[in-house]
């Protein structure tokens, strides 16, 4: 999920574990421990555009690094603050980088929760924002931080933040069965012979959804709003692998299909490759459109090594994208 979220969970939580004993320092390091996973993010800056994708969610967002990181960094807090428990401290920091990947295991991209285990847990049922989601949850957080410390009010108030966020969670998975099962009547009623259905909603809402269904060759791409009057359509995208025949044998290649569980496309513009990972969609509603959300380049350097460039997206793509997805989820 995006920073602010998790910076509001771990909030929550840490208000949850210490915020009797310690008032608002509790959501102060809840708010700091919810942000350590993600630091992982500027391991960018010293590897490839492939290792990093790899590491991206990867040890620090798994439930060993909640385990062996929790003591210490209750430890080093306990030896500066006036509250001593190093053991309330590690507990506190425990659930807030442990609840972080758990909610990071309900979007597109996933985590490795179980790392070492080479496997991502991604339930693909909500956006990495969505203000259904962390809205109400800040509201709540906001009125349960003016109360007094031992204050009923307090606890009530995040406890629902917590409870009210959880449900829209559970919902979420509601709806993704219930839109799963609506994309395969479609494919059924349509005559469609496909292998798999890669299901998740689309940006900041969880009524819209989009659909990936693998072919044999070609992926197609639907979607469908529970506001939907109109079949669904399913737009073809050729897989393309046949390009790659020449790099099929490469290790970078082979991580980067790996990456994205098959789900990959490759398009050729103007006289370059490009890597489509089709598990986060299109910037484009439109039904032609080619531009996907995660797209590399793919070339060989004066090396002769194989190395991805994704290409950028500027903030005309995103708003864009959004009046376009206002306009879908409104119904066909």
């Amino acid at each position: 999920m995006d920073s602010l979220t998790q910076i509001v969970l771990g909030a929550a939580v840490g208000e949850a574990v210490l915020g009797k004993k310690i008032g608002n320092k509790a959501m102060l390091y809840g708010a700091i421990a919810g942000t350590i996973p993600d630091l992982d993010v500027f391991v960018n800056s010293f590897t490839d555009t492939v290792s990093a994708i790899e590491i991206h969610r990867g040890f620090t967002h798994s439930i060993l690094f909640s385990i062996l990181f929790a003591p210490i960094f209750g430890w080093l807090v306990s030896r500066f603050e006036r509250y001593k428990s190093v053991k309330d401290w590690s507990w506190l920091f425990f659930w807030c980088l442990l609840t972080h990947p758990l909610l990071d295991s309900f979007t597109t991209w996933g985590t490795q929760l179980f790392w070492p285990l080479n496997t991502r847990v991604a339930l693909k049922t909500i956006f990495v924002i969505d203000p259904l989601y962390t809205v109400p949850f800040i509201v709540f957080l906001i009125l349960a931080m003016f109360q007094k410390r031992t204050s009923k009010k307090r606890r009530f108030y995040n406890n629902m933040g917590l409870i009210v966020s959880t449900c829209y969670l559970v919902i979420t998975l509601l709806l993704k069965w219930f839109t799963y099962t609506k994309f395969e009547e479609a494919l059924i009623e349509q005559n469609i012979a496909y292998t798999e259905i890669d299901t998740r909603p689309s940006p900041m809402n969880t009524i819209l959804w989009s659909a990936n269904v693998a072919t044999k060759d070609a992926f197609l791409i639907g979607s469908y709003s529970l506001f939907d009057s109109q079949p669904i359509i399913f737009n073809s995208y050729p897989k393309n692998h046949e390009l790659i025949a020449d790099f099929t044998d490469n290790l970078k290649m082979q991580r980067m299909i790996s990456i994205s569980n098959q789900w990959y496309c490759i398009t050729e513009k103007n006289d370059e490759l490009y890597f489509n990972d089709l598990r986060f969609g299109l910037l484009s509603m439109e039904p032609d459109a080619q531009d996907f959300v995660f797209q590399y380049k793919f070339e060989i350097n004066e090396n002769g090594d194989l190395f991805f460039t994704e290409t950028e997206k500027d903030r005309g793509d995103a708003e864009k994208l959004l009046k376009q997805l206002w306009e879908r989820i409104k119904g066909n």
